[in-house]
């Protein structure tokens, strides 16, 4: 293939870009041939992609609007290309951008480790409840009562997805003694190797204590945790979700929690989080009623998508994304990294 732009200068528009995306994105076109980044803080919806005009290709992220409608758009300001910057792309209509000749790339890999380690926190956290005890001792209230948790030693823990993330997750979970199951179309042999049982999800749910999400958000996938699989847990178990927030019915959550059949849930993403994540709302009530009443139970651990948030994630996701640019923009396109329907 010909290079498109030749030595001409190629602007990326990016969306939702936070403080920490210019820094990150900057530096790593800082030594980049003939890239720059032009940062929006709004982000990618029908309403603002026209702001990208004058741009050959936009960058985007999780919870960025890139439906049939934004594509057409972008086709009619000439832009071929979308470049997310994270590994999801359940927000892209990938026919729609097939059909529209506009290219789509993501980060496959930028820290497994960073998600991972962030689910094994939040685990610990709820399960030893010390966010309800850091809040406790700053209020000068050092009594224990109502802060008993469990050992994880030895406890069954049960990984749905074990990917490059699931796999981390697996690895840390054996290193703390825990019984580890898997689920997963495509049964990691190295996994296997190590010992780790594959089981159906659900004899997965009914065995294990806690259960931890690490799978992609797809049709098959959406509520995937709901009244019914949440009915096939043990009592007491604690569900874990770091991937993405539609892979649970949030509604059946509440109900789980409310009958105490869910001990706790720690989560990092929310599947109505577009209108939450990412932005300051402590100066007004949350308008989601669902999330609020989430809040309002003592066993729910609550992160703002941050899984991702390492300076190690931050530097692959902004070097693969200028990589990424500068092959489609020399016509060596990185085959792994580009998403097709």
């Amino acid at each position: 293939m010909i290079s498109l732009w030749g030595f001409l200068l190629m602007r990326i528009a990016v969306f939702s870009s936070q403080p920490y995306d210019r820094r990150f994105l900057d530096s790593a076109a800082s030594d980049a041939n003939a890239v720059e980044f032009v940062h929006f803080e709004a982000g990618l919806t029908r309403d603002s992609v026209v702001i990208s005009q004058g741009c050959d290709a936009i960058c985007c992220f999780v919870n960025d609007q890139v439906d049939r409608e934004v594509l057409s758009a972008l086709a009619g300001l000439g832009i071929r290309l979308v470049l997310l910057r994270c590994a999801g792309f359940n927000n892209v209509d990938l026919q729609a951008a097939a059909e529209f000749d506009i290219v789509v790339m993501r980060v496959p890999e930028y820290s497994p480790h960073a998600v991972a380690e962030h689910t094994v926190a939040l685990t610990l956290c709820l399960i030893r409840q010390i966010h309800r005890a850091w809040s406790r001792v700053r209020e000068g209230d050092f009594r224990l009562s109502g802060l008993l948790g469990f050992d994880i030693h030895e406890k069954t823990v049960g990984v749905i997805g074990t990917g490059r993330i699931g796999t981390c997750v697996v690895n840390i979970f054996r290193g703390f003694g825990c019984r580890v199951l898997a689920c997963d179309k495509y049964p990691n042999p190295e996994l296997v190797d190590a010992g780790v049982e594959y089981v159906e999800m659900p004899e997965l749910l009914k065995q294990s204590r806690i259960v931890t999400l690490h799978c992609p958000l797809t049709i098959e996938t959406t509520h995937l945790i709901n009244r019914h699989t949440i009915s096939l847990m043990q009592p007491g178990g604690i569900i874990v979700n770091t991937s993405r927030g539609g892979l649970i019915d949030t509604r059946s959550l509440i109900h789980g929690l409310k009958t105490q059949h869910v001990r706790g849930v720690a989560l990092d993403v929310y599947e109505e989080e577009a209108s939450l994540f990412f932005t300051d709302h402590s100066e007004q009530a949350i308008p989601d009623d669902v999330f609020a009443r989430l809040l309002t139970f003592p066993n729910v651990l609550i992160t703002g998508h941050q899984g991702f948030f390492t300076s190690e994630a931050l530097t692959r996701i902004a070097e693969t994304t200028v990589a990424n640019a500068q092959s489609f923009r020399d016509g060596n396109w990185v085959a792994a990294n580009v998403v097709r329907a």
